[in-house]
């Protein structure tokens, strides 16, 4: 009796852990050599018409077999022409933040992009390993700079002098107005 239910309790327990892995399945990885890492892609993004940065965006192109690779391989100039020209045409930015990267939309224009160019059935999909946004300005740098209070033009040696062992003369500063890389007297001869 015992010997049925600890039975019972493990099939249980198996079924459980098989019905909750279900739920949190993650996307399946691509076989190995059906994958092909593309060049850096930068896609300016802009808002209103104002450039506000550049997003940098590391790709990678997913085929349909080790065979396809090769031959986007083979295309991969002419494929990299492509994604840099749909990202210039179109906006890729989400429309509720365009800083941020709309990655279902860009996913479908680049694997389209690469579908025209080796074929339909060479090409399954994209997948974006890193998207950095970089702004075009850093926000401290487009703020206007306060105003630099000026130096005085000469400052009074106080007590034994400035070291020159004249007492107490005025010593002038190189941001004084008289201030030039000429000698003051004429040249020595």
């Amino acid at each position: 009796m015992l010997r049925r239910l600890s039975l019972i309790f493990f099939a249980c327990c198996l079924a459980n852990a098989a019905w909750a892995g279900e739920g949190g399945k993650k996307p399946a990885k691509p076989e190995p050599g059906t994958s092909v890492e593309m060049p850096f892609l930068m896609a300016p993004m802009s808002q209103d018409g104002n450039l506000l940065g550049y997003s940098y965006i590391a790709s990678k192109l997913i085929c349909s077999s080790p065979t396809a690779c090769n031959l986007v391989r083979q295309k991969l100039a002419f494929i990299q022409d492509a994604f840099v020209r749909e990202v210039n045409l179109k906006p890729v930015a989400l429309a509720s933040d365009p800083k941020v990267v709309d990655k279902d939309l860009l996913n479908a224009r680049l694997t389209a992009a690469a579908k025209r160019i080796v074929g339909a059935d060479k090409v399954q999909n994209m997948t974006f390993m890193a998207i950095k946004f970089s702004p075009l300005h850093r926000p401290d740098s487009t703020a206007p700079e306060a105003p630099a209070e000026p130096a005085p033009a000469t400052t009074p040696a106080t007590g034994a002098g400035n070291g020159d062992g004249k007492g107490g003369e005025t010593a002038k500063t190189a941001s004084s107005a008289g201030a030039t890389s000429k000698p003051a007297s004429g040249p020595a001869h």
